[in-house]
């Protein structure tokens, strides 16, 4: 969320603005300028990982120094202004990172990754978008339903390009989701380019409390939303599937639109809700080799249950995973519109001098060993929801899958 950072599929799961001056420095020490990353939750667009073993750092990969003191020290002596060594450091630690030059990796300070878990979370102050970086700008993956974002009519694939008026140009996702949150009642001003046109969208800031997973029941069809894939959110699939099954229902519609992502265990969780035992979920691989194949392991609630999911430009990652699955194993189409096309892992590593590094270990797979990395998933039928049909309250999306299942 934007305060998500994409980060969906996503995060593996283990057990801000800064000065222009001090960007510019991680820049140069580096050589490189500084970029970014992904549900505020989610990803933009997010995946953890954290059982893994991490290569250490041997005496031939030490980091290069060549330089970096003489700069430094001409910094200290000509620069107008002042530095402090928290910030020269955050700064070099941030250059490091964008010298990756992958916009899923990046440094956090222990600041940033606070905000990071608060928004796997649900809760948080802001304005509920799913943001994440697209060349030199912030991409708005998805605003979530409900929050002040989706109520000012901030758009997938929103482009922004100031924040209250400054700059929003070579920033990272961390440090636009540091300037867009701030305390509920007061106002944000996002400037943003959509099809060509400037906009200025006022956005009064909320508390955004999200569940993760909402259901209902509309005649014989339940339909479960999934906003984001946090540690309840399996679970809560799991209750929403029994409940209703036990209601009566014939078929189901699992709706991920705008869901940006989030944990990857909590993905293959959700998967087994309709795929039986020993059913692939994904492949991950690091250079063209499979490194670890991810299997359903329970009972599938749903197995056999006519099924069609929701998709649209807001779906990423961890959505994607589920998508993917349940098409691949036949257990489910696929209505709405192509996904975002985030097919990478990240894990996020404490650092033992505090803040975290969010890195891309490895590529995704779909069972059928697809990438849908920068394709996204298409839908067996393709139905847009278009800002009039927004405006009107009608949901042709919906509609469809709706449609569908009753035929």
């Amino acid at each position: 969320m934007e305060e998500q950072q994409n980060q969906s599929a996503d995060v593996k799961q283990k057990s801000p603005s800064r000065k222009t001056a001090l960007l510019t420095l991680a820049g140069l020490l580096v050589s490189t300028s500084i970029f970014m990353s992904g549900w505020l939750f989610g990803s933009g667009k997010l995946t953890i990982s954290t059982d893994r073993v991490v290569p250490t750092i041997t005496k031939n990969d030490s980091v290069p120094t060549d330089g970096l003191d003489e700069l430094y020290t001409k910094i200290l002596n000509n620069y107008d202004g002042t530095l402090s060594e928290d910030d020269a450091l955050n700064g070099m630690k941030s250059g490091l990172v964008g010298a990756l030059d992958d916009p899923f990796s990046e440094y956090l300070t222990e600041e940033e990754t606070t905000a990071f878990n608060e928004s796997l979370n649900g809760t948080f102050e802001g304005i509920g978008a799913e943001l994440s970086k697209e060349g030199n700008f912030v991409q708005v993956v998805a605003p979530i339903r409900g929050t002040p974002a989706d109520r000012a009519g901030i758009q997938p694939q929103d482009i922004i390009i100031e924040i209250d008026g400054e700059s929003a140009t070579d920033i990272t996702v961390s440090e636009a989701v540091e300037r867009i949150r701030g305390p509920k009642g007061e106002e944000v001003v996002l400037t943003i380019i959509r099809d060509g046109e400037q906009l200025e969208v006022p956005i009064v800031r909320d508390t955004i409390e999200i569940a993760s997973v909402e259901w209902e029941k509309r005649d014989d069809i339940g339909i479960i939303t999934i906003s984001r894939f946090g540690d309840d959110t399996s679970l809560l699939t799991r209750q929403a599937a029994e409940e209703l099954k036990e209601q009566g229902v014939s078929s189901i519609v699992l709706d991920l639109r705008g869901n940006p992502g989030g944990l990857l265990d909590s993905s293959v969780s959700v998967s087994n809700v309709w795929l039986p035992k020993g059913s692939t979920v994904l492949e991950e691989k690091r250079g063209g080799e499979v490194i670890e194949t991810f299997k359903t392991s329970g009972q599938p609630v749903l197995a056999g249950v006519p099924t069609v999911i929701l998709i649209n430009e807001g779906s990423a990652s961890a959505s994607e995973i589920v998508a993917g699955a349940l098409r691949d194993n036949d257990a489910a189409t696929i209505v709405g519109m192509t996904s975002f096309g985030k097919g990478s892992v990240q894990r996020l590593i404490p650092l033992s001098a505090g803040g975290s590094l969010k890195i891309t270990i490895a590529r995704w797979f779909t069972p059928d060993g697809i990438s849908i990395d920068k394709e996204g998933i298409k839908p067996d039928t393709e139905v847009d929801l278009t800002a009039e049909d927004r405006e009107a309250d009608r949901d042709p999306q919906m509609d469809a899958a709706i449609q569908e299942l009753s035929n």
